[in-house]
């Protein structure tokens, strides 16, 4: 009698995602997706990166691949970023079919919620905020870009930037990005919306749509709310003050262009992976601001990467609230659960570890500066996208390391951690005894 092989919901999750980016390849080395074959592991890295949406590329998506090969990447990136188990939920909604408990904890851990309770009903919200939301921007983009290249072409890249900048994803298609529109407002506005909504997280989304008043908003959503915008601001005017006069990047624009380049490339790092300016040409210190604006990422549950904003304002909050000498940690006249602090400590340490781990291997097989190897697998984790300008100069090795980074970033360190472990069933509890820190 054959033994039947029983995958939690962790290891189903990774199972689907390998599966779907080994179709992706597939579907890119193909001829016609391409102008000219590349190399597997290029159709690899493309695939793993637009299923995990972080826009890294080591060859140009413009000129390498076909509009029917860049309609494949926007595919990939449309169901990386809303998840291939929503887009099976949505299947088994549309024939009719009845979704078990075994869907619902799927959906639970893809969608990173608390519950299985609300799970269904806010696929079909995410689904609905998601088209609508794409289909309004591609209208915008469709006014900007149809009269600059045509009706087929402008549409067609309005459809696809639609799609990379809601889900996070950062794929352009120009060499330089979004270089040269880096003062134009509507295509600064647009993108930046598109991305900012994709990275606030669905929970928010349908929480905001619903209460529409700030008073009655969950805490999750307070948080990413108020956290989300100081952040930015914060960022922004410190891009602003450190590169105004750097001559490769702030330096030689009108102060207009100035502040929305500031703006835009404040909130990109967030893990949407568009730039306006040249990040090669960034000063050191803007580098490493970016850097860890990139691993704390976007919201939980959404489009974006990183180990979430909230992740983040856990882990500070609980580090005042123990300087101030409290045992408990309170915002906003509620008690933080102590295991959620517990899981935020966990996530910002299995993710460092990742980090380092990566960092040091990529220094030993690369031949770049050690700020540029750490902002790149960084950008890896946190499914940015952004780059200095070393992705197509990668050894095989250092792709590959990168191909693993995007795939634990997007599917989570803990989720990946979860599905190599065996779940422990010991009940047994042990006597306390203090040591020593600090």
């Amino acid at each position: 009698m054959k033994k039947v092989i029983k995958l939690n919901p962790s290891q189903l999750l990774v199972l689907v995602f390998i599966v779907s980016i080994m179709v992706g390849t597939i579907l890119l080395k193909l001829p016609f997706s391409t102008h000219q074959s590349i190399k597997w592991v290029d159709a690899l890295f493309i695939a793993t990166s637009a299923m995990t949406v972080t826009g890294l590329a080591t060859v140009d998506p413009s000129s390498t691949f076909t509009t029917l090969g860049q309609f494949i990447i926007a595919l990939l990136i449309q169901i990386g970023g809303l998840g291939i188990m929503s887009f099976a939920v949505l299947i088994f909604i549309m024939l009719g079919k009845k979704i078990g408990i075994k869907e619902r904890l799927l959906m639970q851990h893809a969608l990173n919620q608390t519950s299985v309770g609300g799970v269904i009903k806010l696929v079909k919200y995410l689904f609905i905020f998601s088209f609508t939301i794409e289909m309004i921007a591609m209208v915008f983009l469709a006014f900007r870009w149809i009269p600059q290249f045509g009706f087929s072409k402008g549409l067609f890249y309005s459809f696809f930037h639609s799609i990379s900048a809601f889900n996070n994803a950062g794929l352009a298609l120009w060499p330089d990005n979004l270089s040269q529109f880096v003062g134009d407002p509507l295509i600064n506005i647009v993108i930046s919306t598109l991305f900012i909504i994709g990275g606030i997280g669905f929970t928010v989304l349908v929480d905001i749509w619903h209460k529409r008043s700030f008073r009655k908003f969950s805490l999750h959503t307070k948080l990413m709310v108020v956290g989300t915008l100081v952040i930015n601001v914060i960022a922004m005017l410190f891009i602003f003050c450190v590169e105004y006069s750097n001559p490769n990047t702030l330096g030689e624009l009108s102060i207009g262009k100035k502040l929305w380049a500031s703006y835009f490339q404040a909130v990109s790092p967030r893990t949407a992976g568009f730039n306006t300016i040249d990040i090669g040409s960034l000063d050191e210190t803007t580098i490493f601001i970016m850097i860890i604006l990139m691993f704390i990422g976007a919201g939980s549950g959404s489009t974006g990467g990183g180990i979430k904003l909230t992740t983040a304002l856990v882990i500070g909050l609980a580090t005042i609230s123990f300087l101030r000498g409290k045992s408990e940690v309170v915002i906003s006249r509620r008690t933080i659960n102590s295991g959620y602090i517990l899981k935020a400590l966990a996530i910002t340490m299995v993710s460092i570890v990742f980090v380092i781990i990566a960092t040091v291997m990529m220094n030993l097989t690369e031949k770049a500066p050690f700020i540029d190897l750490m902002f790149e697998v960084v950008s890896a984790f946190g499914t940015v996208g952004l780059s200095t300008g070393i992705t197509a100069e990668l050894t095989t090795i250092g792709k590959q390391i990168i191909i693993f980074i995007m795939f634990v970033g997007k599917l989570g360190p803990l989720t990946l951690m979860f599905s190599l472990a065996k779940p422990s069933k010991e009940k047994i509890r042990y006597p306390q005894e203090d040591i020593l820190t600090g």
